[in-house]
């Protein structure tokens, strides 16, 4: 239909439903942008296990992450960034957030990041009473374990 024929409201209307539809449209798009395979941002040529002391814990979707204060060989601290499976797929393998207590020490197990800086996809946490568990995956690609 010619937009000089419309009256100004049936323009705006359908202007604002092009617009909406828009919106829509990307926001439908942006969960699975933001979800990414394993091999996107990990290396599976570089397990790791460190221990360290937990300074934080976000239990939130897609993917959990716990923060460890690491000691290095130099006697600095860095802080890294584990990345777990969602909160929901680690309940059901015997892992909770009040599992974490922050200051407590655990051991991780996983994959170094391929940027290099101090992240990983973790594979498993040993917890201070001594449980080991299995923390997910980032997803298509990833390795069992290390």
């Amino acid at each position: 239909m010619n937009d000089t024929k419309q009256s100004p409201a049936a323009r705006a209307r359908r202007l604002g439903i092009l617009g909406l539809s828009a919106v829509l449209g990307f926001s439908a798009t942006a969960p699975s942008r933001a979800h990414h395979a394993f091999a996107a941002e990990y290396d599976a040529e570089k397990p790791f296990e460190m221990t360290g002391t937990l300074t934080k814990v976000e239990w939130v979707n897609p993917h959990s992450w716990i923060y460890v204060d690491v000691k290095g060989p130099d006697g600095k601290v860095t802080n890294w960034e584990f990345e777990f499976g969602a909160p929901n797929a680690l309940a059901r393998r015997g892992l909770h957030k009040s599992d974490l207590p922050i200051g407590s020490e655990v051991h991780v197990k996983g994959y170094l990041a391929k940027s290099g800086l101090p992240v990983g996809n973790a594979t498993s946490v040993t917890l201070p009473d001594g449980r080991n568990l299995y923390t997910g995956s980032s997803g298509t690609g990833a390795p069992e374990s290390p």
